[in-house]
């Protein structure tokens, strides 16, 4: 039997902070606290080699979602992501009441760098959902 209890989803990215920032802003994450010693993760980074500086998190307030780690990497995103995030706004709603919580969703996050991509219709297995990218164009859905 497994003893894993948590998962952290890691982001390659070209600017930590500001990708992380998007995500709190999506998910109502916060920024966690410098590690233990340090008055800011400015102070932490300063500490570190020049390849592991410039790394970013952010965590949910109430400890329930996964923990998002944003490292910075020199090579840039190339083809479409193997993972994405499904960002869960519709849950439970149908038709054309689902599409207006996706679409005031968009709209929210394309004020804060998000670009929509393709809206997914409803068939007769999935309900409508939102393919959109993220500030550095990690594919994710509303659904």
């Amino acid at each position: 039997m497994s003893t894993i209890k948590q998962v952290q989803i890691t982001f390659d990215c070209a600017e930590p902070e500001r990708v992380a920032r998007f995500w709190c802003e999506v998910l109502g994450y916060v920024v966690p606290p410098p590690p233990k010693g340090f008055a800011t993760w400015d102070d932490f980074d300063r500490t570190l080699s020049p390849d592991h500086q410039g790394s970013a998190a952010c965590i949910d307030p109430s400890g329930a979602g996964p923990r998002l780690f944003f490292q910075r990497v020199p090579e840039g995103k190339v083809v479409k992501n193997r993972l994405h995030l499904d960002v869960r706004v519709g849950t439970g709603l149908v038709g054309e009441e689902r599409l207006a919580a996706l679409e005031a969703e968009c709209t929210r996050l394309v004020a804060l760098g998000a670009v929509r991509v393709q809206l997914l219709a409803a068939d007769d297995d999935y309900e409508s959902c939102l393919v959109m990218q993220d500030v550095e164009g990690n594919e994710f859905c509303l659904d």
